[in-house]
């Protein structure tokens, strides 16, 4: 395979080339970190789920948050949170849904680190590379110009050059779009999770037994 074309690219239009480089760096980095991190997060959650509404069923909390410690996770710990709030807001349930989905909000926000910065480099990639094509043409031009002949050889050899940038800059954006698309789709998964907790946790709310005290304020005792 001939590198002339490549290396004459690299060596003429590194200035124009730089920022697609350097989005493709980015790109490789949140890639790999995001990958790292949904890979640590994979729990079989089914089962979890199943043992956590027997015992929300039962009221024992306590076993409850030893089983979402055990999960562990951004689940488990979202989870450990909804219990606590459980806790704190007893049979309140739109008390308990709203600081509840204050914590989803939360977890969705960590979901998500990163990703804005995929779908900015999908969006501008393809730019970038189309501006080192037209800087590259415009060189071929003012060379030939300055050239006492202008051969159709160095004209296809500049135009070629000019054209890696926008192939390198249209495969910077698949990479980052499709990542975009993909990392998009396990949040969104994550999210369905949570909503699903959220339900578990309601019905527990729903279920929660008056005490007497409760029982003693709505139907108050007459002397």
């Amino acid at each position: 395979m001939d590198f002339k074309l490549l290396t004459f690219t690299l060596q003429h239009d590194w200035a124009v080339l730089s920022p697609i480089i350097v989005a493709s760096l980015i790109t490789g980095a949140v890639v790999f970190k995001r990958l790292s991190f949904f890979k640590s997060q994979e729990r079989e959650l089914e089962s979890f789920v199943q043992r956590l509404q027997r015992e929300l069923a039962k009221h024992n909390y306590d076993n409850a948050l030893a089983i979402s410690e055990q999960l562990g996770g951004i689940f488990g710990r979202v989870s450990q949170e909804g219990i606590q709030l459980l806790r704190q807001h007893g049979r309140d349930a739109k008390a308990f849904g709203s600081a509840f989905d204050i914590t989803l909000a939360l977890a969705v926000r960590r979901l998500e680190q990163g990703l804005n910065i995929l779908g900015t480099i999908g969006t501008i990639a393809p730019y970038l590379g189309l501006f080192g094509t037209v800087v590259r043409i415009l060189l071929t031009f003012g060379e030939m110009a300055n050239s006492a002949q202008g051969q159709a050889s160095q004209v296809m050899f500049g135009i070629g050059s000019a054209l890696i940038a926008t192939a390198f800059g249209l495969g910077v954006a698949i990479v980052a779009v499709v990542a975009n698309n993909y990392f998009r789709s396990k949040v969104e998964s994550f999210e369905n999770d949570f909503q699903l907790l959220k339900l578990v946790l309601l019905s527990s709310v729903d279920a929660t037994p008056f005490t007497s005290q409760e029982h003693q304020t709505q139907h108050p005792v007459h002397a």
